[in-house]
């Protein structure tokens, strides 16, 4: 099979296109035919250099879209088109992709979606709470808006550092976008909240948006932090905290227990099947292309996802 593999981590150069041997199917896993990739920041993190847990040569992906060529049983027959990654799975880390949905949209999915739901669970998500994802563009930011609107938020806001970006937000129908080339962040939550505030805030951003969105917590609300690629430290002001009686807790995907998984896959296929969340895919590279796509998710920073074909 083909593959995109890290032969060192020295940056995008480190990505080397590769034949390796067919996975072998083991006892409870399926093995999967990729179609599609999701294409994400932690990637280049791990070829940065930055992810002490990696080692090179390393295959690198997280989430994907594919087809089930063995070891699905009745719950993925032959044939069945899933979402996650072409490897020998276990069957509890793959969901049918809904009627409805192609691969490509599938296969920016997996990660950032739940992400997302699991987040909103985990910090006490209800209908007719406000919640704020900082950069709409973005994968995290998207679709915690797409979901916390999907589920009956009363206001699901999110931002964007640039004018066309909150333009194009617009046209797609988000209508609470915060420029913050115009205006402040926290302004903007107040602005539309009539001075409340986020009751939770889900940051995938880090650096100084990390402590703006502290300021725009309403009473008794948390942020969630889970995401680096605005920078890895801040400042926040700690009377944010403590006036407002509020909380940051952390959150690792994986780290997550599976009934969270079967939750959060459950309501995102729900809602995907219904129309009411819509995956944005900016751009699509061939497999080859693995670096050019990965340069442009993390430098030409896109409204949407970024997908390898297969």
């Amino acid at each position: 099979m083909r593959a995109m593999r890290a032969e060192k981590f020295c940056g995008y150069e480190g990505l080397k296109l590769v034949d390796l041997p067919k996975t072998v199917v083991s006892d409870g896993k399926v093995l999967l035919r990729m179609t599609a990739v999701g294409v994400t920041p932690l990637e280049h993190t791990i070829l940065s250099g930055h992810f002490p847990l990696a080692k090179a040569p390393l295959v690198l992906g997280g989430e994907g879209a594919g087809v089930v060529e063995a070891g699905g049983g009745n719950d993925f027959p032959v044939g069945s088109r899933v979402m996650f990654t072409w490897l020998a799975v276990r069957k509890e880390d793959l969901c049918l992709i809904p009627e409805g949905v192609d691969d490509v949209s599938a296969a920016g999915i997996p990660v950032a979606y739940l992400t997302a739901q699991m987040a909103l669970a985990n910090a006490g998500f209800q209908a007719g709470k406000t919640v704020l994802a900082p950069a709409i563009g973005g994968s995290i930011g998207n679709a915690v808006t797409q979901l916390a609107r999907a589920l009956g938020a009363k206001h699901a806001i999110s931002s964007t550092t640039n004018h066309a970006k909150a333009e194009q937000a617009k046209a797609l129908g988000f209508g609470e976008v915060i420029d913050t080339s115009a205006e402040k962040l926290g302004d903007g939550v107040r602005r539309i909240t009539g001075g409340y505030g986020a009751d939770i805030v889900i940051d995938g951003i880090g650096g100084e948006v990390l402590g703006e969105a502290l300021g725009a917590l309403a009473p008794g609300g948390s942020l969630t932090t889970l995401g680096y690629s605005g920078g890895r430290k801040t400042t926040i002001d700690v009377t944010n905290l403590i006036w407002q009686q509020a909380s940051i807790k952390s959150f690792i995907l994986f780290a997550q227990p599976q009934a969270a998984f079967v939750d959060a896959w459950n309501t995102i296929v729900s809602l995907l099947g219904s129309g009411a969340i819509k995956p944005i895919v900016a751009k699509t590279f061939p497999l080859a292309k693995a670096a050019d796509a990965l340069r442009y998710l993390v430098e030409g920073r896109p409204f949407g996802r970024v997908v390898l074909t297969i």
